[in-house]
């Protein structure tokens, strides 16, 4: 590795691990002012994120957005990554006494059942939200977590946040796992939580409907849970007004037992996106438009 890309992957490692020890010793509502606001001026420093941010979002919503409410939203979408942010960082100390008081769940019956039925859950999720306060509060419901998280380029950082995942009782399996760890672990009857809206050539995909668009979607979480035969159940954490939480839970996907194994594979995965593209739509200030989500299109397909 070039001595300037350690240099700066250092800085980073270490300006994070200053805003860890700030942001919990500051008070909630400073830190989220902080965060809020370290976001918004991100927004206006990186204008490849605006363009980027303008494109996608134009690509779904086309002229049914005036262009000024597209702007709102991305830098609505800044100050929300920056004080969820602020709120990561403070889990492991401020979570239980100041955080979960602030987290409504809507549906967790469907949750609850799914789980009870012993087969293990997979809670479908994407960058939408606070994706890590919802394991989180779902562990400290009582439910056994684990959440797929691919390897962040700078070990330190990746290691500081699985002490933070594992303190909180969430277990980490990574991207680069084989599947026995996630088969073993749903098939007894715990839930693992996954992220299903990022174009990736690392694992195994499909092209699924996303918005109407064909979208490279990743299809081993449906691979995996089809043959432990777990339920599938479409989920998020959203931020509303006065630095709450919501936890929207889905009702599990239904299976058809009559279709192929490769039907199924890619009928679970639709039906999974088209739950998560309903909330996506019910708060667009709150997902991930900066991803190239159609970076990669079908051959023959523009």
């Amino acid at each position: 590795m070039k001595l300037t890309k350690r240099l700066k992957r250092g800085i980073v490692y270490h300006f994070v691990r200053l805003l860890f020890g700030l942001f919990n010793i500051i008070p909630r509502s400073a830190a989220v002012f902080i965060g809020g606001m370290s976001g918004l001026a991100y927004w206006w420093m990186v204008p490849r994120d605006r363009h980027r941010f303008s494109r996608n979002i134009s690509l779904v919503y086309g002229d049914e957005l005036p262009a000024i409410e597209k702007r709102n939203l991305g830098r609505q979408f800044y100050i929300n990554s920056g004080k969820n942010f602020a709120d990561v960082v403070r889990f492991r100390k401020h979570y239980a006494r100041e955080i979960k008081p602030l987290v409504e769940v809507e549906g967790l019956e469907h949750w609850d059942r799914a789980y009870k039925e012993g087969k293990g859950v997979l809670g479908i999720t994407g960058h939408l939200g606070n994706f890590e306060l919802m394991a989180v509060h779902l562990a400290a419901l009582g439910y056994d977590i684990a959440v797929i998280g691919r390897e962040l380029y700078e070990p330190r950082l990746n290691q500081l946040l699985v002490d933070n995942r594992r303190d909180l009782g969430i277990t980490n399996l990574s991207t680069t796992d084989s599947p026995r760890p996630f088969l073993s672990w749903l098939k007894q009857g715990k839930a693992i939580g996954v992220l299903i809206d990022t174009d990736s050539w690392r694992v195994r995909n499909m092209f699924i409907p996303a918005f109407g668009r064909l979208s490279r979607t990743p299809v081993g979480q449906s691979m995996i849970g089809l043959k432990a035969g777990s339920a599938f159940v479409p989920a998020a954490c959203l931020r509303y007004s006065a630095n709450k939480y919501r936890i929207i839970i889905k009702p599990p996907v239904v299976i058809d037992p009559s279709l192929s194994s490769e039907e199924a594979i890619y009928d679970v995965t639709l039906k999974c996106t088209k739950a998560l593209e309903e909330i996506i739509r019910s708060a667009p200030d709150q997902w991930i438009w900066i991803h190239n989500r159609w970076r990669t299109r079908p051959e023959n397909n523009s």
